[in-house]
């Protein structure tokens, strides 16, 4: 059997990036997702291979998917692949990451 986020997990998830890590979710946009010019992003949901977000770019908001190194087979591991990407996406834009 196959492991899947189910929907109150990825609520949750959701709830949590958008509420307390906005600017990260606008750092990932910006180096990992495609968009350096992006002005703000949110998270709009994710599953075992990536996380979506909607980004605004130049006053339009485009979907941005940021796949995560491997599949997740548990949902910890979600937390760990977010903190890995706005830790690289930190080294990518120049920043210092603050501690996760």
């Amino acid at each position: 059997m196959s492991f899947t986020l189910d929907d109150a997990a990825v609520a949750a998830i959701t709830k949590h990036m958008n509420g307390d890590h906005a600017e990260d979710n606008l750092l990932i946009c910006r180096a990992l997702g495609g968009q350096p010019q992006a002005s703000a992003a949110r998270m709009t949901g994710c599953d075992t291979t990536g996380i979506d977000f909607t980004a605004t770019v130049d006053g339009t908001e485009v979907p941005v998917r940021v796949p995560f190194a491997a599949e997740i087979t548990e949902r910890v591991q979600v937390r760990h692949e977010v903190v890995r990407m706005y830790e690289e996406s930190c080294a990518a834009l120049g920043l210092t990451p603050r501690g996760h």
